[in-house]
């Protein structure tokens, strides 16, 4: 899916095909996420939790250079001002990572090129992310800035790898490599096929996934159990057990 036209200077384009929304970081070719970015991509997250069309996103860099190189540093004195702290706008960049995080429909990143700083910090915040063969630079180098991740980064990465691990594919940092040239097409049909799942059975399992590994057996038992429950009596439980009586694929999310 090609991104709009680069004449756009919105700092997120949002595209729509079906029940999948592209949502592309507008700022070719390093893809900064500045201040605007973020304001936009609160918004546009909070309108897709809620909106029952959109069931999985996809989020790519414009362009194919880089997915990102993270947050526009030149823009932090001026967030400061804006917002009254530093903190003010770490804090949102956190809250906007945990709502995607927290989404109940898939999130998509697409890695490829730079993914530095807050350009692995989101894509660690998504539920599937694939990467590019050609390689992507994917790294958290706040350290060489004098300063520490701020939006989450090690936290999720070592929940995600653990503390010393190299290889991207091996240790599940991401989850398929495709060429560059088939890559955007992919993480499109994967969220396409995630799409056509049953949405409130899709909802209970990412709510079982996130956070597993901070729940106790007990408290991972009882989440999948509410998961469990809040599927029975749903048209998509009832059109399952239709289809695999009547040896057809299913189709779901045809009723409310």
């Amino acid at each position: 899916m090609s991104p709009q036209p680069a004449t756009d200077q919105r700092p997120l384009l949002v595209e729509r095909q079906g029940a999948v929304e592209t949502f592309i970081i507008n700022d070719a070719p390093r893809n900064r996420m500045g201040l605007d970015f973020m304001d936009a991509l609160e918004t546009e997250i909070e309108r897709v939790a809620r909106d029952s069309g959109v069931r999985a996103i996809v989020i790519r860099g414009a362009g194919e250079e880089h997915f990102s190189v993270g947050m526009d540093l030149k823009q932090l004195p001026k967030g400061i001002a804006r917002m009254g702290s530093a903190e003010a706008v770490f804090d949102q960049r956190l809250r906007v990572l945990r709502a995607i995080e927290n989404l109940p429909k898939p999130a998509i990143a697409v890695l490829y090129g730079y993914c530095l700083g807050g350009g692995l910090e989101l894509p660690l915040a998504c539920h599937f992310r694939l990467a590019a063969a050609e390689g992507a630079k994917i790294g958290l180098p706040e350290l060489d800035l004098g300063s520490v991740p701020a939006w989450g980064g090690s936290a999720r990465l070592t929940r995600c790898i653990g503390r010393d691990r190299p290889e991207a594919l091996r240790i599940g940092l991401v989850s398929e490599v495709w060429p560059l040239a088939e890559l955007f097409r992919r993480a499109h049909d994967l969220a396409s096929e995630l799409a056509e799942m049953p949405a409130v059975a899709v909802a209970g399992v990412l709510r079982c996934v996130v956070g597993a590994g901070e729940k106790s057996l007990e408290e991972g038992i009882a989440e999948e159990r509410r998961a469990v429950l809040s599927t029975m009596g749903t048209p998509d439980q009832r059109e399952g057990m239709q289809a695999f009586l009547e040896k057809r694929k299913p189709r779901f999310n045809t009723e409310p």
